[in-house]
C-alpha cells in the first residue's frame, strides 16, 4: 500500500489536502468530474450501503430464537454475532485494495449479488436442520453469517466511491450521508424482520409460496434481504458508473506481494504516520462502542422492565437521530470546525453517554415520587435515558464520520480503497473483540461495559484533541 502520507500534505488542525485549496469561486474542486452525474452515483452507492445494513439488521430480532430453534447453547448467538464482524474485519481490507485495483463497480456488484446468496443460504438452515440435524443448520448459519460479514466489507469500496466522485473539502458532508444510511438502515432492518416473522405474514407466505421455498418466521426476512441485494445488483448495473480516478501503479500485487494481506496491510498502516492513529481509533471506538450494541436490550429489560417491543423503539429512536446527525448535522459542522477537533468532541460525548445509560435506571431512587404528568409511561428515568440515547447518538456521528473523513485526506486517490479498507477493518476487529468481552463484564456487573466503554474513549479525545492545537 501506498504510504498515505506521501500523497496528500496535511494542513495543521485538520488534516485536509492540500487538493482542498484548489477550488473554484462556487466552493469545488477544479479537478474533472470522475462520474458524468455524481449525484446519480452518489444516490446509488447510498442506496448500496443501506441495503448492506438493513440485510445485516433485519436478521437482529430472529438471530436468538433463529439458534435456539435448533435446540443449541445461547452461546452459539454470541459466536454467530462474532462471525459476522470477524470475516468483515478479514474482507474489508481485501476488497478495498481489490476495488483500487480493478475497480469499484465490479466489487459493489459482485459482492452484493454473492450477499444475496449467503441471505438464501440463511433462509435454508432450518430446513437443512429437519433434514439433516443440527449439526447441519449450524454449519449453514455459519456458513452463511460468515459469507455475509466478507460481502459486508463492501464499505470500503462505497467510502472509497463516495471519495472518488467528491472533492475533498466536500467529502465529510457525503461521508455524513454514507452514515446516516448506516443509521436508517439499522431503523429498517429489524422493523422489516419483525414484521416478515409476524405469524399472519408467514401464514400468507406458506400459501402462496411453492413447497420448495420453506416459509418460516426465519427464513422469510432472510429471503427479504436477499431480494433486496439482487434488486441493488440490477440496479447498480445500470445506474451505477466506474469513477475516473488514479490508478496504482503495478501488477496485482503491487511493489510487495506481501502488502496485499491483510497482515501486509495493516503494518503498513501502523507505520504510517497519518494513518496509524486513525487506525487505532478506529478498533478502540468499536471496542467502546461494543458494550451498547450487545448489552443495551439486556440493561433496559434489567432495569426498566422493557420488552423487546418497547427496546425496539428505543433502538429505532437513535436511528432516526443517528439519520439526522450524520446526514445533515455533522457536514454543516465540519465546514466550520476541523475534523480533528470533531474526534475529540464526539469522543466526549460518547463517553458521557456512555456513563450516564447505567445510571438512568437509578434516577427515580433520587428524585423521589417526582411526576411528569402526561401519559403513565412517560416517566422521569425513560427521560433521563432518551437524552443518554440523544447524546450517544451524536458522540457517535461525530466520530464516525469525522473520523472517515480524516481517511480520505490521509491517503492519496490511487489508495482510498486501500486506506478504508484498513480502518474499517479495525472497526469490524473491535465489534469482533467488544461485544464477548463486554458481556463477560456485564455478568460481573451491569455498568462495567458502558463505565469501560467510557475509559476507553478518554484516550481518544486526549489524543485528537492534542493533534487539532
Amino acid at each position: 500500500m501506498t504510504h498515505p502520507e506521501a500523497g496528500a500534505a496535511s494542513t495543521p488542525g485538520d488534516g485536509e489536502s492540500a487538493d482542498a485549496a484548489r477550488t473554484d469561486p462556487a466552493g469545488g474542486s477544479d479537478r474533472p468530474p470522475a462520474v458524468a452525474n455524481p449525484r446519480r452515483a452518489l444516490a446509488v452507492v447510498i442506496g448500496v450501503v443501506f441495503i448492506d445494513l438493513v440485510g445485516f439488521g433485519v436478521v437482529i430480532p430472529i438471530l436468538p430464537f433463529y439458534v435456539r430453534s435448533f435446540g443449541v447453547s445461547d452461546a452459539f448467538i454470541g459466536l454467530l454475532a462474532a462471525s459476522y464482524s470477524l470475516a468483515q474485519f478479514l474482507a474489508a481490507p481485501t476488497l478495498g485494495r481489490l476495488s483500487d485495483r480493478i475497480g469499484r463497480r465490479p466489487v459493489l456488484l459482485a459482492s452484493l449479488a454473492t450477499a444475496g446468496v449467503a441471505w438464501v443460504t440463511f433462509g435454508y438452515a432450518g430446513a437443512a436442520g429437519a433434514r439433516f440435524g443440527p449439526v447441519a443448520a449450524l454449519v449453514t448459519l455459519f456458513a452463511s453469517r460468515t459469507l455475509a460479514g466478507a460481502m459486508g466489507g463492501n464499505i470500503a469500496a462505497a467510502q472509497a466511491y463516495v471519495a472518488d466522485i467528491t472533492p475533498r473539502d466536500r467529502r465529510a458532508g457525503a461521508l455524513g450521508l454514507v452514515g446516516a444510511s448506516f443509521a436508517l438502515g439499522f431503523v429498517f432492518g429489524p422493523a422489516i424482520g419483525g414484521l416478515l416473522a409476524a405469524d399472519p405474514v408467514v401464514a400468507r407466505a406458506d400459501a402462496l409460496l411453492p413447497a420448495f421455498v420453506p416459509a418460516t418466521a426465519y427464513s422469510l426476512p432472510s429471503f427479504a434481504a436477499a431480494t433486496m441485494s439482487f434488486l441493488a445488483v440490477l440496479v447498480g448495473f445500470a445506474f451505477l458508473e466506474e469513477p475516473t480516478r488514479t490508478r496504482p501503479a503495478g501488477g496485482a500485487e503491487g511493489d510487495d506481494g506481501a502488502r496485499t494481506t491483510a497482515i501486509g496491510q495493516f503494518r503498513d498502516a501502523l507505520a504510517s504516520v497519518s494513518l496509524r492513529p486513525l487506525t487505532v481509533a478506529y478498533f478502540v471506538v468499536a471496542v467502546a462502542f461494543a458494550g451498547v450494541q450487545v448489552m443495551f436490550i439486556p440493561y433496559v429489560a434489567d432495569a426498566f422492565g422493557y420488552d423487546a417491543t418497547a427496546a425496539a423503539f428505543l433502538l429505532t429512536y437513535v436511528g432516526v437521530l443517528g439519520a439526522i446527525n450524520q446526514g445533515v448535522l455533522v457536514g454543516r459542522l465540519s465546514r466550520v470546525v476541523s475534523s480533528r477537533t470533531l474526534v475529540a468532541a464526539g469522543s466526549v460525548v460518547l463517553a458521557l453517554a456512555l456513563a450516564a445509560i447505567p445510571a438512568t435506571g437509578l434516577v427515580d431512587r433520587v428524585a423521589g415520587d417526582a411526576a411528569l404528568g402526561g401519559p403513565g409511561w412517560l416517566t422521569l428515568p425513560l427521560v433521563a435515558l432518551l437524552a443518554a440515547l440523544a447524546a450517544l447518538s451524536l458522540g457517535n456521528a461525530l466520530v464516525n464520520v469525522s473520523l472517515a473523513t480524516l481517511v480520505s485526506a490521509s491517503a492519496d486517490d490511487a489508495a482510498q480503497g486501500a486506506a478504508f479498507g484498513v480502518t474499517q477493518g479495525a472497526s469490524s476487529l473491535g465489534r469482533t473483540v467488544g461485544p464477548p468481552l463486554m458481556a463477560v463484564l456485564y455478568t460481573v456487573a451491569v455498568a462495567s461495559p458502558f463505565l469501560i466503554g467510557a475509559l476507553l474513549l478518554v484516550p481518544v479525545a486526549v489524543a485528537f484533541g492534542r493533534s487539532a492545537d
